[in-house]
């Protein structure tokens, strides 16, 4: 779903573009509140991650591809002001280094792909929470849904976004048709990965889940008849908690690395839904070339490597090495913003 230059006019790409200013700094400012010392280095690796299993592409019908956006991921594993700016950060990335989603329409995929896949996806799941029991199961099912909805959703916003600056003179019943209806299918293989990646941190570190705090049931004794509060089991060493948070962090981006460098050759190399439904609607009339065609790793290859898996792989290393370089350096400076908050306040 990553927009090109030239589908959008340009007042539409203005708004959008200071729609995404505004809320990349509130974003920036709720982040504060969601990152601590546990989910601060978290936030760079889900960035990270993201990029890297964006570039796998997986069928899901005649001629059709669709990737992972990872708006419901990054909220529930982080918290929703710092999913934001993770995706915000891999749209970057995949703007300015690999040509891939305009420029100018940089706006447009922040506020499609950023922000309404983390607002719908967190606001289904926390909703969900409510109502089902208080168990990591329910984390994992209520980011399953959420993730799923949270697809289409981007695609209905997208649609709207369309009719009000669109540069062809397409149907907009069209549009929808061809794009809501391949993204519900997209949608699935988003909320699979979703649930596995979050099944898989929660089994290991329940507490690194941004979406998990607060389900654990304390534990109750009966006593005289009585239920009561059994006493809190002392917390884990601080030194082998940190070596966990490590464990896991190096375990994350090694899985990253191999995906982006590897496993990435074996994607799907048919049309994304967005790519498909614009060839087929025409969409694509007015597309412009991107300003960053010329980058030397445009198109996820490397300029002069002519083997086409080492020029891919190598691609995917560097777009995962830098992503998480980059996101972990702002991940670090809103952090420490949140610790020096209360002595300037002084």
């Amino acid at each position: 779903m990553h927009v090109p230059d030239g589908f959008f006019d340009a007042p539409t790409s203005a708004v959008t573009g200071a729609v995404a200013v505004g809320a990349l700094a509130v974003s920036l400012r709720g982040a504060q509140r969601e990152l601590d010392e546990r989910t601060a280095p978290l936030a760079g690796l889900v960035a990270a991650f993201i990029f890297a299993v964006q570039m796998l592409n997986f069928p899901v019908a005649a001629g059709t591809s669709g990737h992972l956006l990872g708006g419901a991921l990054a909220a529930i594993l982080v918290g929703p002001f710092t999913g934001v700016l993770c995706v915000s950060v891999v749209l970057l990335m995949q703007g300015i280094l690999f040509a891939d989603g305009g420029l100018t329409a940089l706006g447009v995929n922040i506020t499609d792909m950023a922000i309404v896949t983390t607002v719908v996806a967190y606001a289904v799941f926390r909703g969900l929470l409510k109502v089902l029991p208080r168990s990591r199961r329910s984390v994992t099912a209520a980011s399953f849904v959420a993730a799923l909805l949270s697809v289409p959703a981007a695609s209905v916003a997208f649609t709207l976004l369309y009719a009000v600056g669109g540069t062809t003179d397409v149907s907009i019943g069209k549009v929808a048709t061809a794009m809501i209806g391949v993204h519900v299918l997209i949608g699935v293989g988003e909320a699979a990965i979703t649930a596995l990646t979050v099944g898989a941190v929660i089994a290991v570190r329940p507490d690194l889940v941004y979406g998990a705090r607060g389900m654990r049931q304390g534990l109750k004794l009966r006593v005289n008849g009585v239920l009561v509060d059994a006493p809190a089991a002392p917390s884990a060493p601080v030194a082998g908690a940190r070596a966990s948070r490590r464990a896991l962090w190096a375990t994350g981006l090694v899985t990253s690395l191999v995906l982006a460098g590897f496993v990435s050759f074996y994607a799907s190399s048919d049309p994304d839904g967005l790519e498909k439904a614009a060839r087929d609607q025409g969409i694509d009339a007015r597309t412009e070339e991107h300003a960053a065609a010329g980058s030397p790793l445009a198109d996820y290859g490397v300029e002069d490597v002519s083997d086409a898996r080492l020029s891919g792989g190598l691609a995917g290393v560097i777009g995962v090495g830098t992503t998480v370089v980059a996101g972990s350096a702002v991940f670090r400076v809103v952090r420490r913003r949140r610790t020096t908050a209360p002595s300037q306040v002084r």
